[in-house]
């Protein structure tokens, strides 16, 4: 399920694409510098009615190529999702004719190790397809605990509070974000930053640590751009909470729900569809029936 801090480990690429190009310098990828970045879409639907929505897509040309790079939030291990990470790349390969790239950005030690080893996907005998993620998470994401690295590069900061949100070093990165927001003083970019790092680490024990450092300084919160994400935020969890309400109804009148029908499900942010899919869940016998197809 899409959570709010999930959206806030891609959602940094998302804001400030070209912070791509200094991510590689620092975490030493090896990629060239890169000269232009666009975001894509991240609607892989085709034809067929199965919705596949990856969480960013950029498409980055550096100074000796050009390639898309998929990046994916991952909280846990889930053994279920190379399964459409392969999807995601070989749909991009083939529609764009272009190298494709998958990152994972993982919160701890034990989701960066499975994310970053190779994924094996076809017969118990035989391997088709194996998948090399570059996972980014606490063992090659920088601790930053320098303020004035913070002035220099929030979005570093931003990910590294995000990547540590479970090590031992988070209340120092937080102090330094803290201390070097503060030098920066409060504009647009700040308050993204402050709304998102607190998204972000939502879901751990840092975030009273966070929301203790920020009741200094309310106005950050009152800010254009935190009440949006706050907005959306609300709007995806009234969505997501739809969505599994449609989906405990169809079990429970025992209705056959494929993975792809639960993920088209939930990855609808349509308020109006979930309701009037929640009202023919009442009656239909199948998924085609309740999609209408």
């Amino acid at each position: 399920m899409v959570t709010s801090s999930h959206e806030a480990m891609h959602r940094i690429f998302q804001h400030d694409a070209a912070a791509i190009a200094h991510a590689f310098t620092v975490l030493n990828l090896p990629f060239a510098k890169p000269i232009a970045v666009e975001q894509l879409s991240i609607d892989l639907t085709e034809t067929a009615p199965v919705e596949r929505r990856a969480d960013t897509i950029l498409d980055i040309t550096t100074v000796n190529d050009r390639f898309l790079m998929v990046i994916e939030a991952q909280s846990a291990p889930d053994d279920s999702r190379p399964d459409s990470w392969s999807y995601y790349v070989t749909f991009l390969r083939n529609k764009y004719n272009l190298p494709v790239i998958l990152v994972v950005i993982c919160h701890d030690h034990v989701t960066a190790r499975w994310a970053g080893a190779p994924m094996k996907i076809g017969h118990t005998f035989w391997t088709t397809i194996t998948l090399y993620p570059l996972a980014l998470g606490p063992h090659n994401v920088p601790a930053v605990t320098d303020p004035a690295l913070v002035v220099q590069d929030l979005p570093l900061a931003a990910l590294s509070a995000v990547t540590h949100a479970r090590e031992a070093d988070i209340g120092a990165i937080l102090e330094a974000i803290v201390t070097g927001i503060r030098r920066i003083g409060g504009n647009e970019t700040t308050e993204f930053y402050v709304e998102l790092i607190e998204q972000g680490i939502s879901h751990t024990a840092a975030a009273e640590t966070w929301r203790n450092h920020m009741a200094t300084d309310l106005s950050f919160f009152r800010s254009e751009s935190a009440q949006k994400l706050r907005a959306q935020g609300r709007a995806e969890g009234v969505a997501m909470g739809r969505a599994e309400d449609v989906l405990m109804v169809l079990r429970h009148r025992g209705v056959v729900v494929t993975d792809a029908a639960a993920d088209r499900i939930r990855g609808c942010q349509d308020e109006a569809q979930l309701a009037t899919w929640l009202r023919r869940a009442l009656d239909v016998s199948s998924v085609a029936d309740l999609f209408g197809e």
